[in-house]
């Protein structure tokens, strides 16, 4: 059997909200599986509706830059907060971001020559010598549109164009800068803040969907009505997480209750011009990427060779 620690099931009550005991059995349950034990929470009703936790690993950057039809997001990561203060750090970032206006994939980035000299790599690995500290390029994405704007938008912004989220809003549109600029704005605060899956339902990763039926299907089941009522039952939810993920689907955040898609045929009627919202770009600094969590003190205990039990 797993053995289940303290920080697993710390971690699985921040991401859930579920109690104490219940995150130990949740774990105890599926093996010391995390994931696993999330899915088992939701089943049981004991957690919420899971989208990817906001909770990031990974320390460093992530920087945005638009040029006027045209977008760029990339994430450079570091091992400590005190690096991505670093000045060295920040203007690194800064002409990556730049020169990734013009490249279409990450390897292509780190293979472009830097304002300074040399390839992005090589001063990525000259960096990683002066600080003395582990960085990572990471991933970029690029957006645009044939007319209209693309507006960006940094969460809690640590130097200008870079923090720890950066989202991009592309508008095909007829319309001005200063009909599309606020209303970018709006909406790219929005995708900040909603963490939407995808621009609209047709667009949700198939996994995701079936792993949210298999959830539902368990959870219809217990409820003990006959199987066509479940189905409906399934459908209904799976249906409910669809339009709660979708960015043209959700509620905006301003108030709570206007779908997205509404708000930009509003700006659209306003302006007496064609708005479409088309594409998106949400990077989170640390999606996806598990931390390591080292005990200090254990690690001195260790080096001076002390046995803490």
């Amino acid at each position: 059997m797993a053995e289940i620690t303290a920080a697993a099931v710390k971690e699985l009550r921040e991401r859930s909200g579920a109690g104490m005991m219940d995150c130990k059995k949740a774990l105890a349950e599926n093996g010391g599986d995390t994931e696993a034990a999330m899915d088992w929470l939701r089943t049981k009703g004991l957690a919420a509706a899971a989208k990817k936790s906001s909770r990031t690993a990974a320390e460093g950057l992530v920087g945005v830059a638009v040029a006027g039809t045209k977008g760029v997001a990339v994430e450079v990561n570091s091992q400590t907060d005190f690096v991505a203060k670093n000045e060295i750090f920040q203007s690194f970032v800064r002409d990556v971001t730049a020169l990734a206006m013009d490249v279409n994939d990450i390897d292509a980035l780190k293979g472009a020559t830097m304002p300074q000299g040399g390839s992005v790599e090589d001063v990525l690995t000259a960096n990683i010598a002066t600080i003395g500290e582990n960085q990572v390029l990471r991933r970029m994405k690029r957006i645009e549109v044939a007319q209209g704007a693309v507006i960006p938008y940094v969460h809690n912004a640590a130097a200008p164009g870079m923090g720890k989220i950066g989202v991009l809003v592309a508008l095909e549109s007829d319309a001005g800068v200063d009909v599309l600029e606020p209303l970018g704005k709006q909406l790219a605060q929005h995708v900040a803040a909603a963490f939407p899956l995808a621009l609209d339902e047709t667009g949700l990763d198939q996994d995701i969907l079936e792993r949210e039926r298999a959830i539902a299907t368990e959870k219809a089941a217990e409820s003990g009505k006959p199987a066509d009522i479940i189905a409906k039952m399934v459908e209904g939810s799976v249906k409910k997480f669809a339009k709660e993920n979708a960015l043209l689907s959700q509620p905006i955040v301003h108030d709570g209750k206007t779908p997205v898609a509404d708000v930009v045929a509003k700006a659209a009627k306003d302006a007496g011009a064609s708005i479409k919202l088309v594409d998106y770009v949400r990077f989170q600094l640390g999606e996806g990427i598990e931390k390591e969590e080292s005990d200090f003190a254990a690690e001195v205990a260790a080096a001076a060779g002390i046995s803490k039990g």
